[in-house]
């Protein structure tokens, strides 16, 4: 592959990021009235969080017990949070930092 097609494969790889990224916002404009837009402006972030949850907390069960354990532990002080505050970056920050110190201490 010579530099003048790695930079064609650069380009097109690149605009496809983009319009991937731009297509959301294009073609499901935010109406007055619930239509497509809202519906999945509603839906697909919690659906998505959940499938990351469930996967990691699965692979990590599956995987070693001790870790299981400490990724549970970190996700339930991450509900517990994200239920007390309602701050998901809170929630999110606070659950990761438990994940890490319980990493730190208990996988010495």
């Amino acid at each position: 592959m010579n530099t003048q097609e790695a930079f064609i494969l650069v380009f097109a790889m690149g605009a496809v990021i983009i319009l991937c990224r731009i297509f959301p916002f294009l073609f499901l404009k935010r109406t007055s009235s619930s239509g497509l837009g809202t519906f999945v402006e509603k839906t697909v972030p919690p659906a998505a969080m959940t499938v990351l949850a469930f996967n990691i907390l699965g692979s990590s069960i599956k995987n070693d017990s001790l870790d299981g354990l400490l990724t549970f532990a970190a996700a339930a002080f991450t509900a517990l949070v994200h239920l007390w505050k309602r701050n998901t970056l809170l929630s999110i920050l606070g659950g990761t930092a438990v994940y890490m110190i319980l990493q730190r201490i208990v996988m010495r």
